[in-house]
């Protein structure tokens, strides 16, 4: 639910007291400073909903300028409106750049104020409500699946998020590593208190300084304001990709992980942050290659966590699917739909180098393929290219049957169970009681059938039959 505080930052008396009074009558409730000491002693005691805000501050420590760029650090989704006089046009709209959401020219008419006002607050409420629909929806913040990786990598969270210790998590890209950093930040003590996230991949060396230590170059002057060490405080900072930092802004991170401190701030006490950081790469490797210090890396891997592909979980496909389903049918409106077994055993066939990124990104694009066609159930047609080719699909099957025309039953048969056979066991990731409940054979019958067609269920059972026979394995689908 969103407050109606506005909070009315000015040094002119005439000007606050007559915005308090028009925005008042609107039902609002306001709160009035004049400089930058109170403004930030009114956000402490109630965080308002919309701040309007003097771009010149008479007798404050900080211009309205500098009051906005630690507002937008601090509070991303917060709307200030800037107020500016006739020879500060410029600057306001300099101001926008910064991440204001209007400003007002004074004077300015009290129409003109109540509608910016009023389109800033329902503005901010509809992004709440957004993001209240997707904390719903994605509210549990957990990995979806049973198979033992999902459950054992559950245990391991649950473990970790009880300690301290920061945290390296290690996995490909798509396979949530963001989430997992969420869910120990969540599971943990600190969940009251910020989690901050930062790309490294998208740092370069002009910004770096400023977004992790807050340290901001004017000309041959600099100055401090908040980065991300600093917004973390008493809660849980996540560097994503960590090894494309460079090797000097890494050894800023080591000083800070062995100081708990960021030089040249304001702060004289120890930041208390967690770190979790991430890497899609062999940071041995890098290590190795000079990229990444080993320092860092030990200091960063306290507890390591690797974090299973797709297709060596693909039996958690299906309820992956659903839930995506799920999701999209509430943010995007989709009708209920449903995707067909021909569907899921193609995925999972599939190698996913994407992983749940990937999967996520293939179930909206089948939702959109099929938004026209009124059949809820969503076959192996609608999948993308890159996940199957329908055409090669096709050409094979005619390959298929007229081969088998040729053979005598018992070893078409014979090659069919050992191709279906092979599908379904690489469909549940080698287990042998989920391929026999799901073919329906007594598990110590899908054993002597295994063994009777030479198939050894811990091996890749590689299909060296039908390769001398040129069956493809989209036979089983026809």
């Amino acid at each position: 639910m969103v407050n109606n505080t506005i909070l009315i930052i000015d040094d002119e008396a005439d000007i606050r007291d007559l915005t308090f009074d028009i925005l008042s009558e609107e039902g609002f409730d306001c709160i009035a400073v004049s400089n930058s000491l109170s403004a930030f002693e009114a956000i402490n005691k109630k965080m308002p909903s919309i701040v309007l805000l003097d771009i010149w501050l008479q007798g404050s420590e900080m211009d309205g300028l500098g009051i906005l760029e630690i507002l937008k650090q601090r509070y991303v989704n917060l709307p200030v409106i800037m107020i500016s006089g006739h020879g500060n046009i410029e600057t306001a709209v300099s101001s926008i750049k910064m991440g204001a959401y209007d400003y007002l020219e004074k004077p300015f008419s009290s129409e003109k104020l109540v509608i910016t006002v009023k389109h800033a607050y329902e503005t901010l409420k509809l992004k709440k409500e957004n993001s209240e629909l997707r904390k719903k929806i994605v509210s549990k913040l957990e990995f979806i699946g049973n198979s033992e990786k999902i459950v054992a990598l559950k245990s391991i969270i649950d473990k970790v998020a009880q300690t301290s210790g920061r945290v390296l998590v290690f996995g490909e890209s798509g396979v949530g590593k963001e989430l997992v950093a969420r869910m120990i930040h969540k599971k943990s003590k600190r969940n009251s208190n910020p989690f901050v996230t930062i790309n490294a991949s998208l740092l370069s060396d002009e910004n770096v300084n400023a977004e992790l230590f807050g340290e901001h170059k004017n000309g041959g002057s600099s100055k401090h304001g908040l980065g991300v060490f600093e917004l973390a405080k008493k809660g849980t900072l996540f560097i994503d990709e960590v090894a494309d930092i460079p090797i000097t802004i890494q050894k800023k991170i080591l000083k800070f992980l062995k100081k708990q401190a960021v030089d040249d701030s304001n702060q004289n006490e120890k930041l208390d942050v967690r770190i979790i950081a991430s890497t899609s790469k062999d940071l041995s490797q890098e290590i190795k290659e000079g990229n990444f210090l080993q320092e860092l890396y030990y200091r960063l891997n306290v507890i390591g966590i690797e974090i299973p592909t797709l297709r060596s979980r693909v039996e958690d496909i299906p309820l992956l699917c659903e839930y995506f389903l799920k999701y999209f049918e509430k943010t995007l409106g989709f009708t209920k739909k449903f995707i067909g077994t021909d569907a899921i055993v193609a995925m999972q066939k599939y190698h996913w180098p994407g992983n749940i990124r990937q999967l996520k990104n293939t179930i909206e694009w089948m939702l959109i393929m099929s938004s026209k066609n009124y059949n809820s159930v969503i076959g192996a047609s609608a999948l993308p290219s890159d996940v199957i080719s329908q055409d090669e699909s096709n050409a094979n099957r005619t390959e298929i049957k007229l081969d088998m025309l040729v053979l005598p039953l018992r070893e078409a048969r014979e090659i069919f169970e050992r191709k279906y056979l092979i599908a379904q066991m690489a469909r549940f990731n080698q287990n042998i009681s989920k391929t026999s409940s799901f073919v329906g054979m007594e598990r110590s019958a899908l054993h002597r059938k295994l063994k009777a067609l030479a198939l050894n269920c811990s091996d890749d059972l590689n299909d060296k039959d039908f390769n001398d026979k040129k069956l493809d394995s989209s036979f089983i689908s026809a």
